[in-house]
């Protein structure tokens, strides 16, 4: 029989380094919610489909359920919890927040991280690239039309 064996691996997540012992089959989604207990990232589908789980990888949305942890070594993970600064909310949690766009929240982080991350590549999306940026994030409670009026209002007030 052949057992794979633990492996050290080295993760920058929400601006911390973490030193840890790890299969190298495990996705960065198990390695986020069972070992550094960040939860704010979902299984959803398990298939990358959904969004849920989604986090940045220097700046970038991912799918963490599709992303083995050995492979983003060396890159700044953020996750939802990083996103806020303390107990201070990031300016686009507030608008979600204010602007009803959370209803049940399993889709809320990947939503919001994806959005920061629109946000900092077209400070002024129009709503149709809005739109096509959170294409690849399901909800299905909200109906979209609070989400996108979040991310709207932060373009119109140029945050």
């Amino acid at each position: 029989m052949n057992e794979m064996k633990k492996t050290a691996i080295i993760l920058n997540v929400n601006r911390e380094t973490y030193d840890l012992v790890s299969y190298p089959n495990r996705t960065l989604l198990e390695v986020l919610r069972d070992d550094l207990r960040l939860t704010g990232a979902k299984e959803g589908c398990g298939e990358g489909v959904c969004g849920a789980c989604t986090v940045l990888i220097d700046g970038t949305p991912v799918r963490s359920c599709l992303t083995l942890a050995v492979a983003v070594q060396g890159k700044e993970i953020t996750t939802i919890e990083g996103l806020s600064l303390g107990e201070k909310l990031h300016p686009v949690q507030e608008a979600f927040v204010n602007h009803h766009a959370i209803q049940c929240g399993f889709c809320s982080p990947g939503m919001i991280l994806t959005s920061y991350a629109l946000l900092e590549e077209n400070p002024n999306p129009t709503e149709k690239e809005i739109r096509r940026a959170l294409s690849g994030n399901v909800c299905r409670c909200t109906g979209y039309a609070k989400i996108v009026e979040a991310v709207k209002s932060l373009a119109e007030e140029g945050k």
